[in-house]
């Protein structure tokens, strides 16, 4: 078995849902210093509240350029006690009820291959940086506050993606999230009804009038939790949602967001409640030009191995949205991770192993 399948699996075994990274940094901190990198931990975990912080490593090359290789450590949920295997069409599944973590220790492993191969065989290399990332799942907010003055990259490739190495994320979207908090009045259900106003019955108006799912080719929208309630003698006074719109096109957002917003305050008016709305800008878009620096280097590395260079647009955020944001043109590969956020989550050995070689070529300094 290839090594890089070896690891991912000894990684993939270590937990690290979102906030609760620690461990696993701990693990990457001492493969990074095994193969003599300079490692740095910054103070992101104090800001959202993880156990960790953003790992960023660096190796200095010969090579003329700097590149950010990066990729996240946390994962979803349930991503605790992990038992990948291997099944008889060599691909990588989770034995048990949780996700695989292909999202993104895929990505780490393929990045900590390169790193090892690069050092094994003393390949000629551009100058390296490495971060592993917290808390992307959920807002990226640990690239969001990432320790930037650290990081000196020419450009950035992100491993972080669905697809076969290759498939390279050149656009990505904003998203904004919108939080609800319906405040009825509660009374007596069987005595009183009518003096009480649910909160269930407003929330429900607002969201049914609510365009949600696909909009369009390029905005996305979704209610992703709602709670309130108790018994059920008692009108509800207090619902909460929350929600989320994304779009590739920052025009089309904000008309979702006040779409959105709109049907709350009707909503609220028409049933004379108070709701507090609100609105939070997650994170912006991106889109990286087919002639820049990130994509023509993966191209080129994709021509000299025979894959198939596929720039595409995502309606997923990743950190390559930040490290946009922060001036690293920066585009995010595939490696192979499919139906990501659930417990069918897989990955095909193969894309793993091609991913590590695709990065390995990215990083040459001698071609």
């Amino acid at each position: 078995m290839e090594r890089v399948i070896e690891r991912f699996i000894e990684y993939a075994k270590i937990d690290s849902e979102t906030l609760n990274e620690y461990d696993f940094k701990e693990r990457l901190k001492k493969d990074l210093e095994d193969l003599g990198l300079e490692v740095y931990e910054d103070k992101a975990g104090e800001v959202v509240g993880s156990n960790s912080g953003n790992l960023i490593a660096k190796l200095k090359g010969t090579g003329d350029k700097t590149i950010l290789f990066s990729a996240h450590m946390d994962t979803v949920s349930p991503g605790k006690g992990i038992e990948p295997y291997i099944d008889e069409d060599n691909i990588l599944r989770s034995k048990g009820d949780t996700i695989l973590a292909s999202d993104d220790k895929a990505g780490v492993s393929a990045i900590m291959e390169m790193l090892t191969v690069l050092k094994e065989e003393n390949i000629p290399h551009h100058n390296i940086e490495i971060a592993f990332n917290i808390a992307e799942e959920g807002g990226l907010r640990g690239s969001k506050n990432l320790d930037y003055s650290k990081i000196n990259a020419d450009f950035g490739i992100v491993v972080d993606s669905g697809g076969a190495p290759g498939h390279t994320i050149v656009q990505g979207p904003a998203q904004t999230k919108i939080n609800v908090k319906f405040k009825g009045r509660s009374a007596h259900a069987g005595v009183a009804p009518e003096d009480g106003v649910s909160a269930i019955v407003v929330a429900a108006q607002a969201i049914s009038k609510m365009k949600l799912l696909r909009i369009d080719e390029e905005t996305t929208a979704n209610i992703g939790y709602i709670n309130g309630g108790g018994p059920t003698n008692i009108v509800t006074d207090t619902v909460e949602i929350h929600a989320e719109a994304r779009s590739l096109n920052d025009e089309k957002l904000q008309a979702q967001v006040d779409h959105m917003v709109k049907c709350v305050e009707e909503a609220q008016a028409e049933y004379g409640i108070e709701a507090e709305i609100e609105v939070l800008e997650a994170y912006k878009p991106f889109k990286v030009e087919l002639d820049s620096l990130p994509a023509q280097t993966v191209k080129a590395a994709c021509d000299r191995l025979g894959f198939e260079f596929s720039p595409a647009k995502s309606g997923g955020g990743s950190d390559t949205n930040n490290y946009n944001l922060h001036n690293i043109p920066s585009v995010n590969l595939g490696i192979g991770m499919t139906k990501a956020h659930s417990v069918d989550e897989f990955c095909k050995v193969e894309d793993i192993v091609n991913g590590a070689k695709l990065l390995i070529e990215i990083a040459r300094a001698d071609v």
